[in-house]
């Protein structure tokens, strides 16, 4: 029998992802484990025969063994969430993971390795090929779909507001997640100076800093007061800010964000914010449309 220790690591993953606030990266997720699991040195430092770490290889099967089942999902960019199933599930029985793994392995459709395997999806980032978006020099003026198709920035943006302050704190912490920052954690405690939240951007393999966040949902601007007080708070514990807001900044704090001598703060207002929600495909269903070319139907209209 095919060894299943990885099913071993499946309610962990689920109380990993669930802890870290619905949403992680591999990494977030491999340590958070080890740690609750108070797992001995020679367990995450052992090595499987091909290379790579034993313990990480064995807790992305358990992903790729719940992904399959729809209790644990991922986005594009390697960020492991949990689905409306896996949000309902406490955890689940040692019956229901035999059950769970039967079903999986009986699918006819599984992808395979070369020894024949069910392969799961590792950590490693994968090239992401993704369709030119038209600049604002392109001629796409006879491309632009119906005006009742374009609405849906305004419902997006309707959505949002509607959140809660908490949940927009978590939703700032997937967006940040989706975008390539590790171990973004939600602080969640007053008289923080405002900060909401931290990360570390990996800038390179050799290169990486701490960036500190504030998400604040709503429709007014954000002053140039609000923006020195986030850096006086930030001072001495990261290397750079972020500010997030569904609404955006007046002219004084865009000038305080980049006056000289301080550290610069990067603004991401309600339009950046939908952008970023576009470019990532994040809670957003992309729909392929086209446009006749009329132009190629001439030569066949000659008689």
């Amino acid at each position: 029998m095919a060894d299943t220790k990885f099913a071993d690591y499946m309610n962990p993953v689920i109380d990993a992802v669930n802890a870290l606030g619905g949403s992680a990266r591999p990494q977030e997720v491999y340590k958070y484990i080890a740690k609750s699991l108070n797992l001995p040195d020679e367990i995450i430092n052992e090595d499987k025969k091909s290379g790579g770490s034993r313990y990480e290889n064995q807790v992305a099967w358990a992903r790729f063994y719940l992904a399959k089942a729809g209790i644990i999902d991922s986005s594009r960019h390697g960020v492991w969430s949990l689905t409306d199933k896996g949000r309902k599930i406490n955890k689940l029985s040692n019956n229901e993971i035999q059950s769970l793994i039967r079903e999986v392995q009986a699918q006819s459709t599984t992808p395979t390795n070369r020894n024949g395997r069910t392969a799961p999806e590792t950590s490693t980032p994968s090239v992401i090929i993704r369709k030119k978006t038209p600049q604002p020099e392109d001629d796409v003026t006879e491309s632009l779909p119906p005006p009742e198709q374009t609405n849906y920035r305004e419902e997006l943006l309707e959505i949002i507001l509607a959140i809660s302050p908490t949940g927009f704190e978590r939703l700032c912490q997937r967006l940040l997640r989706e975008s390539g920052f590790q171990e973004v954690t939600v602080t969640q405690r007053t008289g923080d100076g405002g900060i909401d939240g931290i990360g570390i951007l990996q800038v390179n393999p050799f290169v990486s800093f701490k960036v500190l966040f504030q998400s604040k949902r709503y429709s007014g601007s954000v002053s140039a007061p609000q923006i020195r007080d986030f850096r006086g708070a930030m001072m001495g514990r990261a290397d750079k800010g972020i500010i997030i807001t569904t609404g955006s900044f007046t002219a004084d704090a865009k000038r305080e964000a980049i006056r000289d001598g301080v550290p610069p703060i990067e603004l991401v207002d309600g339009e950046k914010l939908l952008n970023l929600f576009e470019q990532l495909e994040l809670g957003l269903k992309p729909r392929t449309t086209y446009d006749v070319d009329r132009g190629f139907f001439d030569d066949f209209m000659e008689t």
